[in-house]
């Protein structure tokens, strides 16, 4: 089969094309497994973040984490039925289904049992801990794989899978409610999806847009966008919550200033760059933090957020706005991540 692989870690500016295409075995079963044909795969930004060492992957290793594929085989063993989510039912042969970041958790531990595996100690994530998407096959535990819906095509799903279901979880944890403000820092693969999703749960919400990119900036307000201005301009009143997507530090500090009294910031991204750590320095705590203002991270998603997603998004229509590349251009499609050059998400081709 056909994969891109990932050798060794570096800066994108030392090395632009980190990723090489290369013919391996075909990936083989273990028990419990799904033997998937990929179809498509979606490009992340915490692939970057893997590429150039802020998240350690195992090497060699081929990443993507929004899969969309058809299952070719199924080991004999019937899929483990373990922890709170309920099982999908039997695995087939033919079945069209979705590969998250979650490849698995221990579905024993507080935090399993609690429904939150994300925060497992033997969380697995699909291309750091095992092969990814980024291949023409890949093999996936059968009771961590995802029934994509009919509505939604192969390019439009992957997406979803990660972007959608990260920003899915990312809007809950705002605790947000119709009526009130929200802000987006970054609009990219995830907030974009986070913006249709708001406009369709909580209809009556102003929703207002952080970017440093003019382009997005206008993208947003063709998404319906309430306001949209730069990272460090004012917008036109407190917000309730902001959902922060950027790389880096600088931004978080700028959203804490636009928080009503309780508000909250939550970080939905893996890794902030260690170049903007200094950012750190200018929290200031009685305008950005003080009056019960709060920080919140995001740590990964659990399977419940991607069924529950995929079920929204076919309910309401929520479709991801997406760029299409095919396998072998993967590594330009990471730099052009990593330049800023986002409309929405970016998707592999695969078959």
């Amino acid at each position: 089969m056909k994969a891109m692989l990932l050798r060794e870690t570096a800066p994108l500016a030392q090395n632009p094309t980190p990723l090489s295409l290369v013919d391996l075995p075909e990936a083989k079963l273990n028990a419990g497994e799904v033997l998937i044909r990929v179809i498509a795969c979606g490009v992340c930004h915490t692939e970057l973040d893997e590429i150039e060492g802020r998240m350690r992957p195992r090497l060699p290793i081929i990443l993507g984490h929004q899969v969309v594929g058809i299952v070719e085989e199924v080991s004999q063993v019937e899929q483990v039925k373990e922890g709170p989510v309920r099982p999908i039912g039997l695995v087939r042969p033919g079945d069209r289904i979705g590969v998250a970041w979650i490849a698995s958790a221990c579905g024993k531990c507080e935090h399993c049992l609690a429904g939150n595996e994300n925060l497992c100690a033997e969380f697995k994530a699909t291309g750091r801990d095992l092969d990814g998407g980024y291949a023409e096959y890949m093999t996936a535990r059968a009771d961590f794989v995802h029934p994509i819906p009919e509505s939604l095509s192969d390019i439009e799903a992957a997406p979803l899978l990660c972007a959608g279901a990260i920003g899915y979880r990312s809007l809950r944890l705002a605790n947000l409610r119709d009526g009130q403000l929200l802000g987006l820092t970054g609009f990219g693969g995830s907030n974009h999806l986070v913006l249709k999703m708001a406009k369709y749960k909580y209809p009556n919400a102003k929703i207002f847009v952080f970017s440093r990119n003019p382009a997005e900036r206008e993208f947003a307000l063709s998404l319906g966008a309430d306001w949209a201005g730069a990272i460090e301009q004012n917008p036109p009143a407190e917000l309730d919550a902001v959902i922060e997507t950027t790389p880096v530090w600088g931004p978080v500090m700028e959203a804490l200033k636009h928080l009503k009294p309780g508000g909250r910031v939550v970080i939905n991204g893996i890794r902030k760059e260690e170049s903007d750590k200094e950012a750190l320095t200018k929290l200031d705590y009685p305008s950005q933090l003080w009056m019960e203002k709060e920080i919140k991270s995001v740590a990964n998603v659990t399977r419940q957020d991607v069924r529950e997603f995929l079920s929204l998004a076919a309910e309401a229509g929520i479709k991801p706005e997406f760029q299409e590349f095919e396998l072998k251009d993967a590594n330009a499609a990471l730099l052009e991540m990593k330049q800023g050059k986002i409309r929405g998400s970016k998707v592999l081709r695969v078959s």
